[in-house]
């Protein structure tokens, strides 16, 4: 057979190519010796493998693909279980090898025989595996492909059964010390609390009794106190926020080229703009929001041209989602961090064409939630007229925080100084550097110095 290997197989067998040539031959032979039945046999001898190779590219088995991942979006360096299922739903039975398709990163593609050996009751055929990626974005799985051949071995043809499903994997998170940032709250509820917006002694206020309060409410000790029928006013806690401003601009972080979500085929796709800086900031924005979340903050997510920061991200579930909440809050966060992506800093958003990076648009988003708990700006490299524009946001915090991400944590320090006196708390870091470490470094008040790629000091 290999001194054969040079015909193209990818429609024909070997066989077929046999048949092909017999028929060649008989059209030869017919014309020499002028025999109609030579002819005949020549024209259906040639015919059968191209019409069976048409019928092979043209016919598709019908198949019934379904794929599940477990869990839904999974973290990086998480191992995901995908249970995949395989139904035939018409044409002819047999044996057929099949191979799931998968991107580059996830190595070696699995490959499986259906039916299985052991179908489950309803015949479906269930495989299972095993991805695991250490880079986050949005990957496309699949589809399946397998090779079917006509019942006489004479034309073959690689169909692709199902579609691709994305595999969200998101960035994940680490555990941040505590600072000061996260403080026990105050009056005005700028602070954590785990306290429930239940009626508490601490909670309670008195006011004059009003025609239809009900009696239940009258506050006796108040009432002795003022000679006059007072009844309790209950005021639930508030929820403190959080506002997290992520820059994506290409120009502050540097970019390269990653690939996230291929099509199937060739897995080439769509491209992640990225760079290590920006995905150093990505685990810290990831980090950030779920040390608020879990404790008891809502967090807001803005780009600095005060859109929401996952707006432009394939893999969020709300594109336009500003604000997050609890357990669930956390997991759109990260999914709509999961394959966002370095933008480019002149192309200019529809829903807002003319915002400036750090103008107005965003001094008047921050200044709605004055007070209302900490502003955390995770940065590229910030000129210092960027610096300028974005000092007086510090005052729309309870505490102003700035991480800048750069390769060169030396020269940003004209930038932080201008932060600091708008009253910024501000770390320089490379992206070596430990997101933990740049964290705990925003107590160090009295030096406050670019963080390398040690602990901070």
């Amino acid at each position: 057979m290999d001194a054969f290997g040079w015909l193209p197989t990818r429609y024909i067998t070997l066989r077929g190519w046999g048949i092909l040539a017999a028929g060649t031959l008989a059209l030869l032979l017919a014309q020499v010796l002028g025999r109609r039945d030579l002819l005949t046999l020549g024209v259906f001898l040639v015919g059968l493998p191209l019409l069976a190779a048409a019928s092979m590219v043209l016919l598709k088995p019908q198949f019934i693909v379904e794929r599940k991942f477990r869990p839904a979006a999974v973290e990086t360096g998480v191992v995901a279980q995908v249970e995949l299922t395989v139904r035939r739903s018409g044409g002819l039975s047999g044996l057929v090898y099949m191979e799931e398709q998968l991107p580059p990163r996830f190595g070696k593609a699995p490959s499986f025989r259906f039916p299985a050996r052991h179908p489950s009751r309803s015949g479906a055929s269930i495989y299972g595996y095993k991805l695991r990626s250490n880079q986050r974005g949005l990957f496309a799985i699949g589809p399946v492909t397998a090779d079917f051949t006509d019942p006489f071995g004479l034309a073959n043809h690689r169909h692709h059964l199902g579609e691709t499903s994305p595999l969200v994997v998101t960035p994940s998170p680490v555990q941040l010390p505590a600072t000061s940032l996260t403080g026990a709250r105050g009056s005005d509820g700028t602070a954590s609390t785990r306290r429930q917006a239940n009626p508490s002694d601490d909670d309670v206020m008195t006011r004059e009794y009003r025609y239809g309060d009900p009696m239940r409410r009258v506050h006796w000790a108040a009432t002795a106190r003022h000679g006059e029928l007072m009844v309790r006013q209950e005021e639930s806690v508030t929820t403190p926020q959080a506002t997290i401003v992520l820059d994506r601009r290409a120009s502050a972080f540097g970019t390269g080229l990653l690939p996230t979500f291929g099509d199937g085929g060739s897995h080439h796709g769509d491209l992640l703009h990225t760079s290590p800086a920006f995905e150093w900031a990505i685990t810290a924005v990831a980090s950030a929001a779920n040390d608020f979340l879990q404790r008891n903050y809502t967090v807001r997510l803005l780009d600095i041209h005060a859109a929401a920061a996952v707006l432009e991200s394939p893999s969020a579930p709300s594109p336009g989602q500003e604000q997050f909440d609890g357990p669930a809050g956390y997991q759109d966060l990260a999914e709509g961090l999961a394959a966002l992506g370095l933008a480019d800093d002149h192309r200019k958003s529809d829903r807002h064409p003319a915002a400036p990076a750090f103008g107005d648009r965003l001094m008047d988003k921050l200044a709605a939630h004055k007070y209302k708990g900490p502003l955390v700006a995770v940065l590229g490299q910030i000129s210092s007229d960027e610096a300028r524009l974005l000092a007086p946001a510090a005052e729309f915090g309870s505490h102003a925080f700035a991480l800048i991400v750069t390769d060169r944590p030396q020269l940003a320090r004209a930038s932080m100084d201008l932060l600091r006196a708008g009253g910024w708390r501000t770390v320089a870091v490379s992206p070596k550097a430990s997101v933990a470490a740049a964290w705990a470094h925003f107590d160090l008040r009295d030096r406050i110095e670019p963080v390398g790629t040690g602990a901070a000091p």
